[in-house]
């Protein structure tokens, strides 16, 4: 597939990172966030309007629900993930998901976060699925995008895995998808010429 199928992914300057700035929240393309429960905690909620989040994607295990809550739903749309920290979870399965939670988001004007427990591992292989998808790029180059804003980024080794072989999966499906499309408009086109040719042909004289 050719890249000229993609949006250019936005121009970025990497931050000064800082080893407590783990406990915060990072823009890493405009309007969508990533950061670790920290950032969502009933403390956070001024800095959390303040920066204009509308919506909020959780990820916590069954047995986190204890202390990773989503504490707003007066305040924020949220989409909770049931996802483990483990090398054998399928992580792929939940990116449609949340592709359309963030395209409905934007699409209305909001801002996103995508929080974990740490923002390290389960939250930042979902941001780098979406920018992946949305911008064509590899899960390599992806990696070093996210990395540049949250230094601490770590998705599992299985995590890793599955991003990098998704690539060659996701560009395959969007290219099937272009092809369908490209098949549908050439017969509604034959459909339209062959209507159009019935018509003059209606108008010949006997």
């Amino acid at each position: 597939m050719e890249n000229h199928m993609f949006p250019n992914i936005p121009s970025q300057e990497s931050l000064d990172w800082a080893y407590a700035m783990r406990r915060e929240m990072q823009e890493i393309l405009p309007n969508l966030y990533l950061g670790p429960y920290a950032a969502a905690m009933k403390s956070k909620l001024n800095i959390l309007s303040q920066t204009g989040i509308t919506h909020i994607i959780c990820i916590r295990q069954a047995v986190e629900a204890n202390f990773i809550r989503a504490n707003f739903p007066d305040r924020f749309r949220y989409l909770v993930l049931d996802i483990a920290d483990s090398v054998t979870e399928n992580i792929i399965q939940y990116i449609p998901q949340v592709r359309q939670f963030l395209e409905e988001c934007f699409c209305s004007g909001g801002k996103a976060l995508i929080h974990g427990n740490a923002g390290i591992s389960r939250s930042a292989a979902l941001v780098i699925a979406y920018i992946m998808e949305k911008y064509g790029l590899s899960y390599k180059d992806t990696f070093l995008y996210v990395q540049q804003k949250r230094f601490c980024i770590n998705p599992n080794d299985g995590f890793a895995q599955q991003l990098t072989e998704y690539e060659p999966i996701y560009r395959a499906k969007l290219s099937f998808l272009s092809g369908s499309r490209s098949t549908d408009n050439c017969l509604l086109k034959r459909k339209h010429i062959d209507d159009t040719d019935e018509d003059e042909e209606m108008r010949l004289p006997t």
